[in-house]
């Protein structure tokens, strides 16, 4: 299982099986390490590994056939609802206007976009460095902080599926909003395209795959969940929890990557997997002691 689960993803576009079957073995991966392998830190973080390899191929499936997806994708509803909340004026166009710099040989980078611009690419480190921090200092808190974490991945991951929708930059790109499209620019990229010249491209390609995946944001989700459970564990953790969130939000929608709609999404999915956790608590415990009796099994504990 562990084997397969690791393998669909790459076979994916080579393998004539429906996604619904790829995913499935995907995602069953982290359950075979779980039972072929005694229980330790280094299965916990293994079976994290696992979980995150499936989602990021079920992120990215969808875009897989770019052209169906893209008569699918949703770009009006965003836009209707960030004018409604910037007061007659998306969000990131004011913030762009107000903040972003140009000059006769194109963009000026200030200090402000630098910090912005990484505060977004350090996402794909936060959530899971936030779950090593409580397995180190709350080991007791790990098993409950890292369901909630990944289930806010794996939920928000269904969204991209059956409602694609579209960002800002690509809204911009397909003239949807009319003159205020010209100014809304994607800045990360931009500045991607400047920091790392000739390495951008082969280094997008890793950490991209699916641009019409934004509501809900699971960057500004998982920032929140992860806020959340950092403050559990103390004022300092939360504070630091709590400050990268608000970067990352701000950043997210002056950079052009996420409607601010996306981020509200984004924080109604982590409220809503917080509040139905108790009741997916006993469930969750049937499943993981029948995983247990089959580990028990396996190494002949029984």
């Amino acid at each position: 299982m562990v084997l397969a689960g690791f393998a669909a993803p790459l076979l994916r576009r080579r393998v004539p099986a429906p996604p619904l079957v790829t995913q499935t073995v995907a995602f069953a991966a982290p359950v075979g390490l779980c039972v072929a392998v005694r229980r330790s830190r280094r299965r916990d973080i293994a079976t994290c590994c696992l979980q995150m390899w499936a989602y990021v191929a079920a992120y990215k499936t969808p875009h897989d056939d770019a052209d169906a997806q893209a008569r699918r994708v949703h770009v009006r509803y965003p836009i209707v609802a960030d004018r409604v909340l910037g007061l007659g004026r998306l969000p990131s166009a004011r913030l762009q206007r107000a903040l972003a710099r140009t000059g006769p040989d194109g963009s000026r980078w200030t200090a402000l976009d630098r910090v912005l611009v990484w505060a977004h690419w350090s996402w794909f480190l936060v959530p899971h460095s936030a779950i090593l921090y409580i397995m180190w200092r709350r080991p007791e808190r790990f098993t409950r902080a890292a369901t909630l974490t990944y289930a806010v991945f794996d939920v928000g991951a269904t969204f991209y599926w059956v409602l694609p929708t579209a960002p800002p930059w690509y809204a911009a790109t397909r003239g949807e909003q009319g003159q205020e499209a010209l100014e809304v620019r994607r800045m990360m990229v931009e500045y991607g395209e400047f920091f790392w010249r000739d390495g951008w491209g082969s280094l997008y390609s890793v950490f991209g795959g699916n641009p019409l995946a934004a509501m809900p944001s699971l960057h500004f989700a998982t920032s929140l969940m992860a806020a959340s459970l950092l403050a559990e564990t103390g004022s300092g953790a939360g504070v630091v929890g709590y400050g990268y969130l608000v970067t990352l939000g701000f950043a997210l929608v002056y950079l052009g990557e996420h409607y601010l709609v996306d981020l509200l999404g984004g924080a109604a999915l982590t409220v809503a997997v917080r509040r139905l956790a108790p009741q997916a608590t006993e469930p969750l415990r049937r499943a993981a002691g029948i995983v247990s009796r089959l580990e028990e099994l396996a190494h002949g504990e029984a």
